[in-house]
């Protein structure tokens, strides 16, 4: 039998909150975030910096091999989740919520429940646009942190019409950043901008006070995050054009993950020619 993975994360270091990340913004101080799926990967990326991990239901294309995430389950979701949360002592965990895991604000609850009792979630992340008040409204007044996810809407990767950029157009950008201010006053905690061009990004992240997680959504985001799968060249095929390999010149995962961390933080990732 193998033993629970173990961190190298100092002992004295302060674990990671909603708090941490609020003070990061106003400091203007950069955050690393990545995903994970089980507790090696979990202790891999809280023992080399990164302070948010995502439990992705991108899990269901590159652990299960699905075309979308459309098939990820709650039970799936609680499973991995609570497989990640025992090789972490620092990070901040959020936990992805499915597909149809948040029709209705009830449903939003009891799923938030498991994830958070089950599965150890510190966050939950949900996809959106301002027709989600309600929902963040309910789970934040109940103190469920909320994430909301705008953008890229990969759950809705069919009524968009493909994996494609959003918020192009000046009706559609002003749309994306009113949705940004409507769910930060519903209480969402953080927002993240998938495949959003660099400038509405920028103007999204000036407009909140709230810290924003950008993923395809150019430099000016306070935070930036990656699917590990793709940042250690793992996931089969092509990359996203916003993703870079950091495992190209490094001695290992670990050297690639601190890579990736070191240049979220002094601004060199996401370069231009990750940027939209």
């Amino acid at each position: 039998m193998y033993p629970q993975p173990k961190t190298t994360t100092k002992t004295d270091a302060k674990p990671v909150t909603v708090a941490t990340l609020a003070r990061m913004k106003q400091q203007g101080e950069r955050f690393a975030c990545l995903t994970a799926y089980d507790a090696s990967f979990g202790a891999l990326l809280d023992a080399n910096g990164v302070e948010v991990i995502l439990v992705g239901d991108s899990l269901g294309m590159v652990v299960q091999g699905h075309p979308t995430t459309l098939p990820v389950t709650v039970a799936d979701m609680t499973y991995h989740a609570a497989c990640v949360v025992r090789g972490l002592s620092r990070a901040l965990l959020m936990v992805d919520m499915p597909f149809m895991s948040y029709a209705t604000p009830e449903r939003a609850l009891d799923s938030a429940t498991r994830f958070m009792q089950e599965g150890g979630a510190q966050m939950v992340k949900l996809e959106g646009a301002g027709n989600q008040r309600e929902v963040v409204e309910h789970l934040a007044s109940r103190g469920v942190p909320v994430c909301a996810h705008l953008g890229l809407r990969p759950q809705s990767v069919h009524k968009l019409g493909g994996f494609r950029v959003q918020g192009k157009d000046e009706e559609s950008a002003r749309e994306m950043l009113e949705d940004a201010q409507t769910l930060e006053a519903a209480g969402a905690d953080i927002i993240l901008l998938e495949l959003v061009p660099a400038s509405l990004a920028k103007r999204i992240t000036e407009a909140v006070a709230v810290p924003v997680i950008g993923i395809g959504a150019g430099p000016d985001c306070d935070g930036q995050i990656l699917v590990t799968y793709d940042m250690l060249d793992i996931t089969p095929g092509k990359r996203p054009k916003f993703a870079r390999n950091f495992m190209d010149g490094a001695r290992s995962p670990a050297d690639a993950v601190q890579r990736f961390v070191a240049a979220v933080k002094d601004r060199s990732y996401p370069a231009p020619e990750h940027s939209f």
